[in-house]
């Protein structure tokens, strides 16, 4: 997919505290509730778009839309009500922004949120970057049949067969060790398009958070070090205690490369793997805060989160240092389980928040279910070994299989 950049503009704030300033956002979960708590704490109104009743946004906003994203009485309510809109997850339609867009301002814009929609879309784009960051992303292939599955060079096995659209935390991908393993996956796929990615020697997972405003301004946060389980987000750590000064370097020139390349506005993650020779590989993006970004909320000036505000009101970005090491631990619905059973009991946050530094943050969802994320605990401390310790101990609490540094 081209992109055609908008240059940048002026900026144009909406001031909060005044009563024009609601801002809007599409999708009601945890990453729309941490917005609007941002929100209002600047002195913003949030209306929310969001089918689903009761959801963790609606719980802290009385502006509500119960509609679909797809939903034209209910996207020219959020319209009618907000001067500005964005959304927590990249999935929301890009009709329904393009269709926002109309009279309100959108960001970030439907032409980025669509490349990140479809990993393709996205790899090629990454691909173009790289001719001037120096970084690609790995070795892959389109497999739009089982005959391109014949077609796959022996070199890009063994790979990891990944949907072209829709995946998150792990699902919509399979490892493959060969082609009989490829022809059996992309079966199990049921007809979607998918890419294959040669799998590499991975060393370590970073995210670079980025963010931009209108104007072209952009900031760049600390580089987070990232460890998953099943392929959901496990741990993060803030700043990462294994990329070198190189490395740093390069992640964060070319996620500023991305941002600018695109014409973004709001806040980006960038995915990179670092293999095991050093060599820096573009992974994926997401155009929103991300769950490896929380740790900002506790332990940056500006958090992710303030920064979506600034950046879709058009105000200056905010200040990025980082004031504290971080350790974050995502909480899935398995801690309120008794081991392997089917008994329920509520987890010992008591003790949990007896540990110093210790920030709890839970999503408000009614239903705890095995692997769905329900909040996540950030510690904070002087130094990062004490903050992993920390990390460490609240796993004890929880029954939680303590990573490996812990």
């Amino acid at each position: 997919m081209t992109t055609h950049p908008q240059p940048a503009q002026p900026r144009q704030p909406l001031l909060p505290n005044t009563p024009a300033s609601c801002l809007g956002i599409m999708g009601g979960g945890q990453l729309g509730r941490m917005f609007i708590q941002a929100a209002q704490a600047m002195g913003y109104q949030v209306a929310v778009l969001e089918p689903e009743a009761g959801c963790p946004a609606a719980q802290v906003t009385g502006q509500h839309i119960q509609a679909g994203y797809e939903n034209q009485p209910g996207l020219m309510a959020l319209s009618k009500l907000s001067k500005a809109v964005t959304t927590e997850f990249e999935n929301v339609p890009a009709e329904s922004l393009n269709l926002l867009a109309q009279t309100s301002f959108v960001a970030p814009a439907a032409a980025c949120v669509s490349i990140a929609q479809d990993r393709i879309a996205e790899k090629n784009f990454f691909t173009r970057c790289g001719t001037t960051t120096g970084v690609y992303p790995a070795p892959h292939l389109a497999i739009n049949s089982q005959d391109d599955v014949a077609k796959v060079s022996d070199d890009l096995l063994p790979g990891i067969l990944k949907t072209v659209r829709m995946g998150y935390d792990g699902k919509g991908q399979a490892r493959v060790r060969d082609r009989a393993e490829l022809a059996a996956a992309f079966a199990g796929m049921n007809g979607q398009v998918c890419v294959l990615e040669k799998m590499l020697p991975l060393a370590y997972e970073v995210s670079v958070l980025v963010a931009r405003g209108v104007d072209g301004e952009a900031v760049v946060y600390p580089i987070a070090e990232n460890v998953h389980r099943d392929g959901i987000l496990f741990t993060t750590i803030a700043p990462s205690t294994h990329v070198s000064a190189d490395v740093v370097s390069k992640a964060q020139a070319a996620a500023l490369h991305i941002i600018a390349e695109m014409g973004y506005v709001g806040v980006l993650c960038i995915e990179f793997f670092v293999l095991k020779d050093g060599s820096l590989v573009v992974n994926e993006m997401a155009p929103r805060p991300h769950n490896s970004g929380h740790y900002t909320i506790d332990a940056c000036i500006t958090s992710q989160f303030q920064q979506q505000v600034r950046a879709l009101a058009q105000l200056p970005l905010g200040d990025v240092r980082q004031h504290s090491p971080a350790a974050m631990l995502n909480i899935l619905g398995d801690v309120w389980y008794e081991g392997d059973t089917d008994t329920m009991r509520e987890p010992a946050w008591d003790q949990v928040l007896a540990i110093p530094g210790a920030h709890l943050h839970l999503y408000g969802k009614a239903e705890a279910r095995r692997a769905r994320k329900m909040g996540h605990i950030t510690f904070v401390s002087s130094t990062m070994i004490e903050a992993q310790a920390n990390l460490g101990k609240a796993c004890t609490i929880l029954g939680i299989a303590a990573p490996e540094w812990a």
